[in-house]
């Protein structure tokens, strides 16, 4: 026994060992190359259902299409025995296919082709088998032809209208209509029951119809077949009438015998059912019984509760859907009203046909490798297992020492070439079958390279990297990496290497660039492929969009800048809202940013910004928010009336993001001012509801504006109309003065009351007035006007008056007392001993004696002095003699002032009067004076000009204002280099001098002048001014042209121009061409530059404007010849441009007269003559 024991445990190890050496299964790549030439055992790909049921009326197809190379040929078997599609002209196969096509154009049934069908697809590799296909055709019986009595039954008695309708091959699905084709309505009373009968769990008195029939729709044929009617007539022990029916009381409250609840369906008191797994469960329990009876479910030791339980016909139904074996037990179903109850159980038993744990995959094998084919399933009860090879049994084929069968599994070992097939696995039990496919195909093929070849790879610096590799090789090759051609395989570390032959750089680095050579080997050759690896910086976005909130109308800006791989281009593009953004007419992109001007509500949305290089991209993104000025507020409302006041009710408008700060309510009324909107009042932004205050009598109507930080809405629409009652005058008249027109009068005026403060109609005034402190008693008057003159009083005397206002509803409140004055009349007297003192050269002091102040007549304002400039004392100067004036307010014993602003060396005359606030009285005595020298006035301009590149010139006025006998002028000057200033100069001129000229040490040089006039007093005014001028500047920069590396090139290439066209005229000469001149003047040149007055130069003669004697008048007219024209050739000419662009003048060369004389027959030509005759 210890002997066997140790054999047992030698062998068990010995299949570990085995099934531990079982190479994997080879995975062929869908590669078309590698599939081209690969060997394959045939696979079905497309077969027709098991239970394959056909409409007659059609041609039968029965599908089976499958793979492999060779490509495989078909064959059929029918019910087990050989299909000879051949001998049967009605049944084709189609091409590279073994689908079946049976046709019915030239007569036979297809119930005749009835049957078991199965495929058989073969190559030289194996044979694969289709399902059994059970071809059935679909039949649609008609219903048998029956008389059917009328059904008589006691009203309250259960009923069961039997439908039974013919079998059909599928069922048919049953339902009950009457004659109108409409529906029976079903309801927990009366209802259809799984079989197709109609239940009555009690029978009422409106059941009785004559057209209860049962129709039964085949869904192949499309047909409803209708069985005869049934007629129902009902017994009642009292009188029924189809008014006294309702709901509530479905006997019309007529008395039925109740009964307590009876099972119609099913029977008994158990019954047991069997359904398989996965499909669908339905039990039924229907019951009779007065009144109807309710109907519960139960599992026994479970719940009902969950997804997969439904009730259906009012409970009477349990329906669940794709069962398990957990759903099988006992199921009790109640029914019950309130005289009792009954039960039934029913039992389910759950049965499985075969379903797959392991279906056998196809297994690619090199030769000499191990495998295993796996055959797994479950069903209830346990199927059966059986492995055919090639179609057949497994038993009855060839011993094959390499194939070992265990049961459920085929185990393969060191296979060999040639040792290809297909088998299947078939599972069954009693309630189906499974059939698959699985094929053992031993391959040997060299390694082979799949991807393109020498592909380049450009990767992001810093990422994950993978290189792939594809290849292929029956037995499977190893697979290793090189780079650059050096050193031993990548792997481990930075790298790692897939078994598909990827490999993964984890961090790519610039280092890491270089080419990359995968080798593949195996015991049949050697492949290899080679990737050029490329790092890159990524493609950033450094400044993006931000977020934005910008008021409607106004421009909104996104940034997008970019940072990227010098080597890399890029595109950018803007999305709004993930979706592409048509940039259209208003859009404006650059490389940089997105601008959108003139924004409006259409443009808000989030913007996002894409950058694309061909590896790698980045976004931003950011949102546009549109402010706008809100919408105006809705659906005004009044409420709460008050003699003054409202609640004004509103509905705010939509405030477009911008939050509403404050509402406006205006108010219109149609009394004085129709049409014409006013500010009442604001209020914060958060309420609606508010009360307005109001004046009396007033007929209002209101509108609200909302204000947010864009602006102001538009006006909401107009509420109604408020009108408020009357009532006397709030406000006191404002204004209230009296004062005189006339000497002997006293004009009292106010202001009226603006028209929300006369609170009624007849609006009038009643005006007081009285003599100050002199005890008479209060004048009044009553006026409508806002003035009222009191005549025949005295001159300027003070009186108290007080104002009130008054309506048709009474007084209002009484003004304080205002003291008013009449009116004045001129002053008597006049100020006497007018004199002045200490008189300088800009001011002096003024003396008066005053008058009487009662002479004055009226309100005392000022000694009011009239002065003016008489003369200078600086000889022939003019001077405007305009009268000024200047008030004192002094009412001292003896008052003085200043008299300032005068004009230095002048002689002034001044006299003085008093004033009240209408008169002047008599004038003073009249007072000369002069006063004294002062320093002058600044000059009246001063230049500076630049002659040349060496001097300034320096020109300026005497002053307008000398203030006195100038002496001389001043100048004072100093070198200026930015900001600092050299040391300062000092010139001086006699007062007849107005110009100088200052020699510069360097050209460069700047300076900056202070000029002043000279009096005895001293120097006055500064005028300041820097050299140059900004036109000197123009100047400058004009003469240094001539350093201009440009300019000498201009000047090169013009005169090469000029060099040419001389060429081609003496070319033109040595032809013999003539060309004729005029008499010629010598025109002297003006050696002298002309300057202008203000220091410009003018390099222009005074004869630019003459014409030139001896010029060509036309190039074809008749031209005088000059006696001299050969004499002076080539010197002394002037060679100008006309106006059309041709030469005129001459050209002349000296020589000897006896030589001069024998060449008078010749003539020059014209350079442009010669140009015409080239042309």
């Amino acid at each position: 026994m210890l002997g066997q024991g140790r054999h047992a445990g030698l062998a068990l190890m010995l299949f570990l060992l085995l099934v531990s050496r079982e190479a994997a299964p080879i995975e062929v790549p869908q590669d078309p190359k590698i599939l081209q030439d690969l060997k394959q055992p045939p696979t079905i790909i497309k077969q027709s259902v098991k239970d394959y049921i056909v409409d007659p009326r059609d041609n039968i197809i029965i599908e089976c299409e499958a793979k492999g190379n060779p490509v495989p040929t078909f064959s059929w078997r029918r019910n087990g025995k050989f299909f000879n599609i051949g001998k049967d002209p009605r049944v084709t196969m189609r091409k590279r296919s073994g689908t079946l096509e049976i046709g019915f154009r030239s007569g036979g049934r297809p119930e005749d082709y009835e049957g078991e069908y199965q495929c058989f697809a073969t190559n030289d590799f194996g044979v694969a088998l289709s399902n059994k296909i059970l071809l059935r055709v679909s039949k649609a019986p008609l219903w048998p032809k029956e008389v059917l009595e009328p059904v008589v039954v006691t009203e309250g008695s259960p009923l069961v209208l039997p439908c039974n309708p013919p079998p059909g091959l599928p069922p048919p699905i049953t339902f009950w209509m009457n004659s109108a084709m409409s529906p029976i309505p079903q309801d927990k009373r009366v209802s259809m029951g799984l079989n197709g009968d109609l239940y009555f769990s009690n029978v009422l008195a409106q059941d009785a119809h004559t057209d209860y029939s049962c129709n039964a729709r085949f869904l192949f044929t499309h047909t409803i077949q209708q069985k005869n009617p049934f007629t129902l007539k009902v017994q009642t022990t009292e009188p029924y009438n189809d008014t006294s029916y309702n709901a509530t009381d479905p006997y019309g409250g007529r008395k039925i015998p109740e009964s307590t609840p009876t099972l119609l369906s099913p029977s008994g008191s158990e019954s047991s059912k069997m359904v398989l797994r996965d499909d669908q469960l339905l039990l039924e329990c229907i019951a009779a019984g007065v009144p109807t009876p309710t109907i519960k479910w139960f599992k026994k030791g479970g719940e009902l509760a969950g997804r997969k339980v439904k009730f259906e016909n009012y409970n009477k139904t349990l329906k669940i859907i794709s069962v398990s074996e957990e759903d099988s037990g006992e199921y009790m179903c109640m029914a019950n009203n309130h005289l009792g109850s009954i039960r039934h159980s029913i039992f389910v038993q759950v049965k499985a046909a075969p379903y797959w744990l392991d279906k056998p995959i196809d297994l690619v094998l090199a030769p000499d490798e191990n495998g295993r084919l796996v055959c797994r399933a479950n069903g209830n009860p346990k199927p059966n297992i059986q492995w055919l090879i090639n179609g057949q049994p497994i038993d009855s084929a060839p011993l094959n020492p390499s194939r070992q069968v265990q049961g459920d599994t085929i185990i393969f070992r060191s296979v060999q070439m040639g040792s290809s097939a297909v088998y299947q696995c078939n599972a069954s039990n009693q309630h189906g079958y499974l059939l698959a496919n699985a094929f053992v195909s031993v391959l040997d093929m060299p390694p082979r390279m799949l991807g393109p070849k020498n592909q380049l790879i450009k990767v992001i610096e810093n990422n994950r990297t993978f290189l792939d590799c594809p290849f292929f090789g029956s037995p499977l090759p190893e697979l290793r990496w090189f780079k650059n051609g050096q050193g031993s395989g990548l792997d481990g570390g930075q790298y790692r290497v897939y078994i598909n032959g990827t490999l993964e750089i984890k961090r790519a680095r610039a280092e890491d660039e270089g080419t990359y050579t995968c080798v593949a080997n195996s015991i049949l050759g050697k492949a290899e492929n080679q990737v050029r690896l490329e790092v890159k910086e990524p493609t950033r976005i450094v400044r993006g969009p931000e977020r934005q909130s910008v008021n409607r109308g106004t421009t909104a800006r996104f940034d997008c800048k970019v940072k990227s791989d010098p080597s890399l281009p890029f595109t950018v593009a803007w999305t709004k809202d993930d979706k592409p953004l048509s940039l259209g007419w208003r859009l404006k992109k650059d490389e940089e940013s997105l601008t959108i001007p003139n924004v409006n509500e259409g443009d808000e949305g989030t913007y996002a910004c894409t950058v694309k290089s061909e590896i790698d991209q980045d976004s931003a993104s950011a949102r546009l928010i549109v402010l706008d000025r809100p919408d105006p507020p809705m659906d005004l409302d009044l409420s709460d009336p008050a003699a003054r006041s409202v609640r004004l009710t509103w509905i705010p408008g939509n405030d477009h993001r911008s939050p509403i700060t404050e509402f406006l309510v205006q108010f219109e009324e149609d009394q004085w001012e129709s049409g014409r909107w006013q500010d009442l009042a604001t209020y914060p932004g958060d309420l609606n509801s508010v009360i307005l205050q109001l004046a009396p009598f007033v007929n209002y109507q209101f509108r609200v504006i909302a204000v947010n930080s864009v602006g102001r809405s538009t006006p909401s629409r107009p509420s109604p109309r408020y009108k408020t009652s009357g009532a006397a005058p709030d406000v006191i008249p404002r204004g209230l003065q009296g004062r005189g027109s006339k000497k002997d009068n006293m004009e009292i005026t106010w202001e009226p009351l603006l028209n929300l403060e006369r609170n009624g109609r007849n609006l009038h005034y009643n005006v007081c007035w009285r003599r100050k402190d002199s005890g008479e008693d209060w004048s009044n008057v009553t006026t409508l006007q806002s003035k009222h003159v009191v005549h025949n009083t005295e001159t300027y005397v003070p009186y108290e008056i007080k104002v009130q206002a008054r309506n048709e509803f009474g007084a209002g409140p009484e003004s304080n007392v205002v003291i008013g004055y009449s009116g004045e009349d001129k002053p008597t007297d006049a100020p006497t001993d007018l004199r002045v003192s200490k008189v300088d050269s800009t001011k002096a002091n003024i003396h008066w004696k005053p008058v009487d102040l009662n002479s004055v007549q009226g309100e005392f304002k000022e000694y009011r002095l009239y002065y003016w400039r008489e003369s200078s004392l600086v000889p022939s100067l003019l001077v405007s003699k305009e009268k000024k004036t200047k008030g004192f307010y002094s009412t001292m014993a003896e008052p003085s002032g200043i008299l300032s602003d005068l004009v230095p060396y002048s002689k002034y005359k001044m006299f003085m009067v008093v004033a009240n606030s209408r008169f002047e009285g008599p004038p003073s005595n009249t007072v000369e004076f002069t006063t004294k020298e002062g320093v002058p006035d600044a000059p009246r301009f001063f230049r500076i000009n630049r002659r040349n590149l060496d001097t300034i010139y320096l020109e300026w006025d005497k002053p307008l204002e000398p203030n006195g006998i100038l002496i001389g002028y001043q100048l004072k000057y100093q070198t200026v280099n930015g900001t600092r200033l050299g040391r300062t100069q000092l010139e001086t001129f006699l007062p007849n001098m107005t110009d100088f000229t200052l020699r510069l040490p360097d050209r460069s040089t700047r300076y900056k002048f202070y000029l002043s006039a000279l009096t005895q007093v001293g120097a006055g005014e500064v005028y300041a001014e820097e050299s140059p001028h900004f036109a000197n500047e123009a100047y400058i920069d004009q003469v240094d042209i001539a350093t201009q590396g440009w300019f000498i090139g201009l000047m090169c290439a013009i005169a090469l121009i000029i060099l040419i066209l001389l060429i081609v005229c003496f070319i033109k000469r040595s032809r013999g061409g003539k060309y004729p001149v005029r008499d010629k003047k010598d025109l002297p040149l003006d050696p002298v530059d002309h300057k202008d007055q203000d220091g410009s130069f003018d390099y222009h003669s005074d004869e630019d404007n003459k014409p030139l004697q001896g010029s060509q008048t036309s190039l074809d007219g008749n031209v005088k010849e000059s006696d001299d024209s050969l004499v002076d050739y080539g010197e002394g000419g002037d060679g100008q441009f006309n106006e059309d662009g041709s030469f005129i003048g001459q050209y002349t060369v000296k020589k000897d007269k006896d030589e001069t004389e024998g060449n008078e027959s010749s003539e020059a030509t014209s350079p442009v003559n010669a140009i015409y005759s080239l042309a």
